[in-house]
């Protein structure tokens, strides 16, 4: 199934219709709030109110979990459309948070220090993509991730939760946030999962790469909600046909790169691909 990212801007994909049926899509809220939950205790704030940066907030579904923790934030997006709807909500509350129309590869234009800690969910991959000629996708990624770091105070952090199309994708994410002066890495929980997988990108600044200790992931998704999100769902509610669940065959060319791609995910040392990949061997006789 076609990629959101892939059909366009999200200011257009986040249109009319399309905006006004993600805020109201029930399971989709279920799942934004479990992500912004995460988001949050990844980022190991202070026992005080803190101000946070939510980018990508769009109708405002995880500043209602950054409300809910007492602290205060500005959140940026895209989508006028999706800001507006943030903006006239009142179930179960008005949001809270200041909103900005903000395209966040142009940069995030903030006074330095200004934030205490900045989430994102499912936004930033978004600038994995070009959409006219005068778009280079890492350059976008630098200007947004610099001005990040200028926007964030000395010890903060940012915990951005993305949905990258392949390594290659995650790979130049984190290549331009270390080019801005971030450390930090990739936290996948649930890695182990076709369907509860998450990948979040945990950010410092002004924190040296030795002192920097990632949070542990969490394993287990016994008694977690099992988030299909709309990464599946291509965020329209429809599900997949039964058949494009099938698994691969057990050794063959597919199956053999689905596992190492696991071990790869799971830290494990495993060999490069090559043309010779998950080809059957000749047998010969002695």
């Amino acid at each position: 199934m076609k990629r959101p990212e892939e059909s366009g801007p999200p200011n257009l994909f986040y249109k009319g219709e399309e905006a006004k049926k993600y805020a109201r899509n029930p399971h989709i809220r279920v799942v934004q709030h479990h992500l912004a939950e995460r988001a949050l205790e990844l980022l190991a704030l202070p026992e005080r109110t803190c101000m946070l940066l939510d980018i990508g907030c769009g109708s405002g579904l995880s500043g209602e979990v950054i409300d809910a923790a007492g602290h205060m934030w500005v959140g940026v997006d895209i989508s006028k459309d999706m800001l507006r709807i943030a903006k006239e909500r009142e179930d179960p509350a008005p949001v809270k948070g200041d909103l900005m129309k903000l395209d966040i590869g142009t940069g995030v234009p903030f006074s330095t220090g200004v934030f205490d800690g900045a989430i994102s969910i499912s936004a930033v991959q978004w600038l994995c993509y070009s959409n006219a000629t005068s778009e280079v996708p890492f350059q976008r990624l630098k200007r947004f991730f610099l001005s990040l770091y200028k926007s964030l105070t000395m010890g903060g952090r940012a915990v951005l939760q993305v949905y990258p199309k392949d390594n290659e994708q995650l790979e130049m994410m984190m290549a331009a946030a270390r080019n801005a002066g971030f450390t930090g890495g990739v936290v996948t929980d649930y890695p182990s999962s076709t369907k509860a997988r998450k990948t979040y990108l945990c950010l410092f600044a002004g924190v040296a790469s030795h002192a920097v200790k990632l949070p542990e992931p969490k394993l287990s998704v016994e008694g977690q909600v099992e988030m299909h999100t709309e990464r599946q769902t291509g965020r329209t509610g429809k599900r997949r046909s039964s058949g494009s669940s099938m698994a691969p065959e057990k050794g063959s060319k597919e199956w053999k790169f689905q596992k190492k791609k696991r071990q790869r995910e799971q830290g494990r040392e495993v060999t490069s691909d090559s043309k010779y990949s998950g080809r059957k061997r000749k047998s010969f006789r002695w």
